[in-house]
């Protein structure tokens, strides 16, 4: 979270704009409330420049429901199988969660060489009239990043893209010609934890199976504008303030610019070394999450302990693959990546 922001909502803890009550005190019907909505969904539209035939919800349960979420509305469109494509962790348990719902089809892998590339479009093997076509456009674990969308429709696919882009979210523009629908938790580069943002075409509404819970049918919440239950209040009214954030920072050509920056202090770093190494192919490295190993790991404890001692965190990599992960998420600037490199070129040169 951006320091700014945190500051500012500290600020208006006790009392919002003079209102007497804080958000978290609001009734989400109240005007006060509703103003904070309306401002936060105009801010993410004009942000991610979403067109208008698409529906912005705000909603709950994290990425990880939308595993389901999502196949509960849209398997139910045709009957071919839901199409997916595995590049990482992200993407194999969306693929596992959704065959509860309908038969789903593997149209590429990435898993025989350790997720660490991306299978090109033109290799996929998508089933006939597929329900829609998902994709993990970034892998934080695996540090795997779709850096242009697909076209279907040059593939011969008229089914709709589905991409999670949980921890990508507002870090570049979104060709929304190629989506169908965008989801993700918030907690990346959004704000805390608590809210998950979908954006869906409208002609992708209505079509939920008959078991979907009520409060997770896209249409019945774009009816209610996000408020068919009561929506994390609180969680939207800080995205609402990264939003204007982002609009101070220049929008997200200005933010996207700054992401390339950063990622490639870090990655130049890291292929400049002999002692670091980063196993993902160049042209499909994540800007958000940058994984990447000791050579030698009996030097791990050593390197993590050092960090630690200069304010450097959360730098243990998941741990179903082990070494240094880096997430260089919007809020993080330019300055906290360069302690990050001047510390590893300290370590390299003296490792203990």
């Amino acid at each position: 979270m951006p320091a700014e922001v945190l500051a500012q909502a500290a600020a208006e803890m006790l009392d919002w704009h003079g209102s007497g009550m804080g958000v978290m005190e609001m009734s989400h019907r109240g005007r006060e409330f509703v103003s904070i909505y309306e401002q936060a969904e105009a801010d993410l539209r004009e942000l991610l420049a979403v067109p208008a035939h698409f529906k912005i919800l705000f909603m709950q349960g994290g990425g990880l429901a939308e595993n389901a979420i999502v196949p509960l509305n849209l398997a139910g469109r045709r009957a071919g199988a839901m199409d997916f494509v595995v590049t990482g962790s992200w993407s194999q348990k969306s693929f596992k969660e959704a065959a509860r719902y309908g038969p789903v089809a593997l149209a590429a892998s990435n898993e025989a060489d350790g997720h660490t590339s991306l299978p090109p479009p033109a290799s996929w093997r998508l089933s006939p009239k597929p329900a829609y076509v998902h994709l993990c456009s970034n892998e934080t674990i695996h540090g795997v990043e779709c850096h242009e969308l697909p076209d279907l429709q040059a593939l011969g696919c008229d089914a709709p893209l589905v991409i999670d882009f949980s921890s990508h979210a507002a870090s570049r523009p979104v060709d929304w010609a190629r989506v169908g629908l965008a989801f993700g938790g918030a907690q990346k580069n959004l704000g805390p934890a608590g809210l998950t943002l979908v954006v869906v075409r409208e002609d992708l509404l209505g079509h939920a199976l008959p078991v979907c819970p009520s409060a997770f049918d896209y249409k019945n919440v774009a009816d209610a504008g996000s408020m068919f239950n009561t929506p994390p209040t609180y969680a939207i009214y800080m995205a609402g303030l990264v939003f204007q954030w982002l609009k101070r920072q220049g929008g997200i050509t200005a933010i996207e610019a700054r992401n390339r920056a950063k990622a490639a202090l870090l990655y130049e770093t890291i292929d400049n070394s002999s002692l670091y190494l980063n196993r993902v192919a160049p042209d499909c490295r994540s800007r958000m999450n940058i994984p990447f190993f000791l050579r030698d790991e009996q030097l791990n404890a050593g390197f993590l302990a050092g960090a630690q001692a200069r304010s450097l965190l959360q730098l243990k990599g998941h741990k179903s693959v082990g070494g240094m992960r880096a997430s260089l998420y919007n809020a993080m600037p330019m300055a906290g990546v360069q302690a990050l490199v001047d510390y590893m070129r300290e370590f390299e040169k003296n490792p203990r």
